[in-house]
């Protein structure tokens, strides 16, 4: 069975969307080295989203480039899964499957279908709900020189909550984005 991965690129002020979702900012990180995109998507066979995230891309289509209007940069191909509470709000859109159903079973569907190769949360909220289960079973952080001073917080609970990590890779490739893959202290 593949894992369960969370992946992004943040801020250095800890941001992985600006105000809105934005995400021209992106334009500001380190391209990656040759190769590394089209490495990190053929591990993926699913990805699981939320909806804001999915509004704002839907919101945004036009103003977004080519490496933030798809996932991997479009080098990715596999199953997305949306969480909602309204599901048949995207019945007309083929390219996502809508699911209204707990974290943990998302990911339980989620592992089934890809298998071997690994399921990929990309939004925080999905994220924070998914370390509450212990669900996680990485992190893979890049870090774009840039600040946005507000936005969509990497990991946000109010009141708060410590979630230990421990480094697992550095990606030399990619010394310049901080790339970084951890796993969860438990």
């Amino acid at each position: 069975m593949g894992k369960v991965a969370w992946g992004f690129t943040c801020s250095i002020d800890g941001f992985i969307a600006g105000p809105g979702h934005d995400m021209s900012w992106l334009s500001a990180s380190e391209p990656h080295a040759e190769g590394t995109t089209q490495a990190m998507a053929s591990k993926v066979a699913v990805i699981i989203a939320g909806r804001e995230g999915y509004d704002a891309a839907k919101a945004q289509a036009d103003e977004r480039d080519e490496m933030t209007s798809e996932a991997y940069g479009g080098a990715w191909s596999g199953t997305e899964f949306i969480l909602t509470h309204r599901p048949e709000e995207l019945a007309d859109d083929s390219s996502v499957i809508a699911l209204n159903c707990s974290i943990t079973q998302a990911v339980a569907r989620a592992q089934e279908l890809a298998g071997d190769r690994d399921v990929q949360i990309i939004s925080a909220d999905i994220a924070r709900q998914a370390l509450e289960h212990d669900l996680i079973d990485e992190l893979q952080v890049y870090v774009a020189p840039v600040f946005l001073g507000d936005g969509v917080r990497i990991f946000d609970v109010p009141g708060g909550r410590r979630v230990d990590w421990e480094l697992a890779e550095i990606d030399e490739a990619n010394r310049r984005s901080f790339g970084r893959t951890y796993r969860p202290k438990r």
